[in-house]
């Protein structure tokens, strides 16, 4: 199965680094190259790709905006393309639906691996980047949000909350199963679990949640 993408930077020479690694992969196919937010979501609406690689920050409509756009249950996964130390709206886009996050200076290999996760229908929740920027930015979630979900915990049982804590710390279902001394399956159910319990998207969500309601301290002692 091929994995169709568009590329939106406003950089072109990032825009077009991107698409040539990806393009040059077998199972991947770069449908179209974006320089603004608005033609992102322009080319993905006309394109209906699975993945859409989008930059924080881009002229006419900015990469969170755009990713609320493109998705949805019946859009596509979006990957924000971002510098982290100076964008100041990551977390606004995770909230916006974004599956994950990639660094500009990412690895060839990296990048590949991430867009083949989230076309997977996984999310990109690498500890490397998860414990510095959901620790910044869940420092102000939405008030009655946080107090929603903090009620929504007690439903979870106490597999799904262990379940969660591991999701939070950006540990894979393998790794997962490993610390539950459980099968891989089992994880899959317990995620499953927890996202439909607490009404998240996807895994990026989760970690989220555990940030906003305290189950997991973004300064831990």
């Amino acid at each position: 199965m091929t994995i169709r993408v568009v590329v939106a930077d406003d950089q072109e020479l990032v825009r077009s680094g991107f698409a040539m690694i990806l393009g040059a992969q077998p199972d991947i196919e770069v449908l179209a190259e974006a320089g603004d937010g608005a033609q992102a979501v322009e080319a993905v609406r006309a394109l209906r790709p699975d993945v859409a690689l989008l930059d924080v920050r881009m002229p006419v409509l900015d990469g969170i905006e755009a990713c609320r756009a493109v998705t949805g249950p019946d859009g596509c996964r979006a990957i924000m393309l971002t510098t982290f130390d100076s964008d100041e709206y990551v977390y606004e886009a995770l909230h916006a639906g974004a599956s994950g996050f990639l660094l500009k200076d990412v690895r060839r290999d990296d990048l590949v691996h991430a867009v083949r996760v989230v076309a997977a229908g996984d999310s990109l929740v690498a500890p490397s980047v998860a414990r510095r920027l959901i620790a910044e930015y869940t420092s102000r979630p939405p008030v009655d949000r946080q107090v929603r979900r903090a009620e929504l915990l007690d439903a979870l049982t106490a597999r799904e909350r262990e379940t969660l804590l591991h999701l939070a710390r950006g540990l894979s279902n393998a790794e997962i199963a490993a610390a539950l001394v459980v099968s891989e399956h089992t994880v899959k159910t317990h995620v499953g679990n927890v996202l439909s319990k607490l009404g998240l998207r996807d895994r990026v969500q989760a970690v989220i949640c555990a940030y906003e309601t305290g189950l997991v301290s973004p300064f831990p002692d």
